[in-house]
């Protein structure tokens, strides 16, 4: 069975815990390499330990889940993003990729032992029922989520359609938790929404499923004929609080608004494993003018479309910086016993730049209006702020930033500057990065 590369943000409650998967066999040309005589001996001291708790333990254990247990320890110690998934696990990150799932919509990680919303899905039932990015997820059906790994947590709010769960919240401006009650329900995911703003096209990607490319290229012939392609004046592509997706969909994406040149590289611990992927001919925008919008919830393969078309002066990158997932995850199935998501590689912008740890610098900054009650918890600690994340290569790294987007668009500062840049009107002073594009 093939092995599936990953560049992995979060998890989706009700959908698996994947998000960037490519059809790329990153480890096909990596060699066995011998253990130590010392590492054999650390394995017989593994062999007895387990032996004991088998014997000895106060109840009969569960062997299987000991073994399961010591090998998700084993690759959670490694970093953030690596994991092991058992079956059903592995089942549902596969249709997670399909973009339809049941659940409850809200994109989660593991921050200091409990369960941590990165953001809820438009049009879900955390949506509706008013979680907000941020919010610690403290107990599940009364159930304490400390102690509990990422997966079992989600595993907990997954459950039948039509079905009840009930999550206790806290927020950082309340001192009372809030109790909500969420309704299962079976969560389509709309990769890309698209309207036109007068002589604009918007196109909102909010994640990155495999039918992300094909909705993207849709919105692209949809708005450009409404507007008339004499009149449009460029496209706006939103991927604020994108969590990521699928690699190749990334590079598709990206591949959209580029003629020519490198999109992004994978580099492993072995040379023989770089590897890159270039543009193909034809620009589905027709050389428009582009700005596409990130802050702090923007990760992986959102970061992989910014990078790209911010090093080739393709895009103006506005808003705030980005996440800093800079890293590639491989799934390696298990035969019938699940799968192992491996972190394998960085990945590189076309100009060489690693965003690990420190993020995409957005050619001009524009900062939200935070209401008062938001304020502190609109901030995201980025992977800098994820405990044993993989090292930034020059260790100059960066902290996360806002990941706020007012519900009013009227009252979207970002949003209203990206208009205002395709249409050639100027907002004071702008922020330039060192790959910068002219404003």
């Amino acid at each position: 069975m093939r092995k599936l590369s990953l560049v992995v943000m979060g998890a989706v409650v009700g959908a698996g815990t994947a998000t960037l998967v490519s059809q790329t066999d990153l480890l096909s040309g990596t060699s066995a390499i011998a253990a130590s005589p010392e590492t054999y001996r650390q394995l017989s001291l593994f062999g007895d330990v387990f032996e004991k708790v088998r014997t000895d333990y106060v109840e009969k254990p569960d062997e299987a889940k000991l073994i399961e247990s010591a090998i998700n320890g084993m690759l959670t110690g490694l970093d953030p993003h690596s994991s092991y998934m058992d079956p059903k696990s592995f089942r549902d990150m596969q249709v997670q990729t399909r973009g339809e799932f049941g659940g409850l919509g809200i994109e989660v990680t593991m921050e200091e032992g409990l369960v941590k919303v990165v953001t809820p899905i438009d049009e879900t039932p955390a949506a509706r029922a008013g979680i907000l990015a941020n919010d610690i997820i403290t107990h599940i059906d009364d159930e304490q989520v400390q102690g509990l790994t990422l997966n079992q947590a989600v595993e907990k709010m997954r459950g039948p359609v039509n079905t009840a769960v009930r999550l206790k919240v806290q927020r950082k401006e309340r001192k009372e938790p809030l109790e909500v009650k969420l309704t299962r329900e079976t969560i389509r995911i709309r990769p890309v929404r698209a309207r036109v703003e007068g002589d604009i096209s918007y196109l909102r990607v909010t994640q990155f499923n495999e039918q992300t490319f094909e909705a993207l290229r849709g919105a692209i012939e949809k708005t450009t004929s409404e507007i008339g392609q004499d009149k449009l004046k460029g496209y706006v592509v939103d991927l604020r609080n994108n969590p990521g997706g699928l690699l190749d969909q990334a590079i598709s994406v990206s591949d959209a608004f580029l003629d020519r040149g490198e999109i992004v590289s994978t580099r492993g611990r072995n040379a023989e494993e770089t590897q890159r992927f270039n543009a193909k001919p034809g620009d589905l925008t027709k050389g428009k003018p582009v700005v596409v919008l990130i802050n702090g919830g923007s990760a992986s393969a959102s970061e992989i479309v910014a990078g790209a078309l911010q090093d080739h002066k393709r895009a103006t990158v506005l808003g705030t910086r980005s996440f800093g997932k800079g890293s590639v995850q491989t799934i390696i199935p298990l035969g019938g016993n699940g799968a192992v998501r491996l972190t394998t590689a960085r990945y590189y912008t076309p100009a060489g730049r690693s965003i690990q740890a420190k993020g995409i610098d957005p050619n001009q900054e524009v900062l939200q209006d935070i209401p008062d009650e938001l304020k502190g918890k609109d901030e995201t600690k980025g992977e800098a702020g994820l405990r044993g994340h993989l090292k930034a290569g020059d260790k100059e790294e960066k902290g996360g930033s806002s990941a706020y987007i007012p519900p009013d668009p009227a009252k979207d500062k970002q949003l209203l500057a990206a208009y205002d840049f395709l249409r050639g009107v100027r907002q004071g002073a702008a922020n330039t990065t060192k790959a910068g594009v002219p404003n």
